[in-house]
């Protein structure tokens, strides 16, 4: 595994117009590009997680698994505006000599893959034989599949939309207001706003599960040692949501969970291109899409709209007690369909060439 830092020092226009001198991008790759070039995984990740796959999703991701670095050259780079290495809030602004803080732009989804584009090349990558993703993730994937339609092979979208719901947006809204009550969130300093991400990392929670969930796993009789303001029962969910946002604040900043928020509430792959439904009909490549039941953040009725305007797209919905999680858990279930549908599309390949 190796995780590098690719530098683009030309001028980079964003989708607000806005334009910046250039950018830089945390990447990982796993495994070794093979002489035909036709090995390439390329992983989007979500809203929090970091470019190595094998960290947030090692169900699927790592030796022995689904994909393998033994087999396959897996990429993902760290999205822009996160703080994972990527250009984001807390680095310099070259223009001004002074961090970013709240005056970082906005890098929408489409403005995301259109900079990972520069990075593909420089990495000698063709063509990519895989792109998978999942909720956040999955919207970058589909943007780029629209945008250069040979550039895949095959994609995989799981638990993701076309174009951010109005359900969606208000959600991410409520947790910028819980980042714009914390009374440091006005100050230029690392920590800005830290104790509003904890609050609105317990709003996201609640749209990431769901009552069974919560049911299942943090039942009133439960004991937990994470203090919580009563002891009357029921202490294992209050101590669940505490311990969550404790522990993204240990890892992440407000202002790059404020815009990346944002980011996601920009999404819509039809702005520009006609309507939702024609910008689907553009993705060439094999498409698989996957729902979780109970997803209530992104509902299957989402992923049940890609695949019926995207042109010979596979649809298959899981079943999980873990709603929008799923898509992160359920490795075997997962596994179990993409593998299914690699191999089908392998078949269907081999027949046309055999004919």
């Amino acid at each position: 595994m190796a995780t590098e830092v690719f530098e683009y020092n030309q001028s980079f226009t964003l989708e607000n117009g806005s334009t910046l001198p250039g950018y830089h991008l945390a990447y990982t790759t796993l495994g070794k590009l093979n002489a035909r070039k036709d090995n390439v995984i390329w992983v989007f990740h979500a809203l929090t997680a970091n470019s190595n796959p094998a960290d947030w999703w090692p169900g699927l991701v790592g030796e022995g698994k689904l994909f393998d670095p033994g087999k396959y050259f897996i990429i993902c780079a760290n999205m822009p505006g996160s703080c994972y290495g990527s250009i984001g809030p807390l680095e310099v602004n070259p223009q001004t000599g002074e961090r970013w803080f709240h005056d970082f732009p906005l890098f929408t989804t489409r403005d995301m893959i259109r900079a990972y584009k520069p990075l593909k090349d420089a990495l000698g990558i063709e063509n990519i034989y895989i792109g998978i993703g999942g909720s956040m993730g999955g919207q970058q994937l589909l943007e780029w599949a629209i945008e250069e339609p040979l550039a895949f092979d095959h994609i995989i979208a799981l638990a993701t939309n076309a174009q951010h719901s109005p359900w969606g947006i208000a959600l991410n809204a409520s947790q910028r207001m819980c980042i714009e009550t914390d009374s440091t969130w006005k100050e230029k300093i690392q920590e800005a706003g830290i104790e509003g991400m904890k609050a609105a990392r317990s709003i996201a929670l609640l749209s990431y599960r769901n009552y069974n969930t919560y049911n299942l796993t943090q039942p009133r009789d439960k004991k937990t040692a994470w203090p919580v303001s009563h002891h009357f029962g029921g202490e294992a969910a209050e101590s669940y949501q505490r311990y969550q946002g404790e522990k993204l604040a240990k890892r992440f900043n407000a202002f790059s969970y404020y815009r990346l928020g944002q980011a996601m509430d920009a999404h819509d792959v039809g702005r520009g291109r006609g309507s939702v439904e024609q910008a689907l009909e553009r993705i060439k490549a094999k498409t698989l899409v996957i729902g979780i039941s109970n997803d209530l953040l992104f509902p299957p009725e989402e992923q049940k709209k890609i695949a019926d305007h995207v042109p010979g797209a596979s649809y298959h919905l899981i079943e999980s007690l873990y709603g929008h999680d799923g898509f992160l858990l359920e490795y075997d279930k997962i596994e179990t369909i993409i593998s299914g549908f690699v191999s089908e599309e392998n078949k269907r390949y081999l027949k046309i060439v055999n004919q």
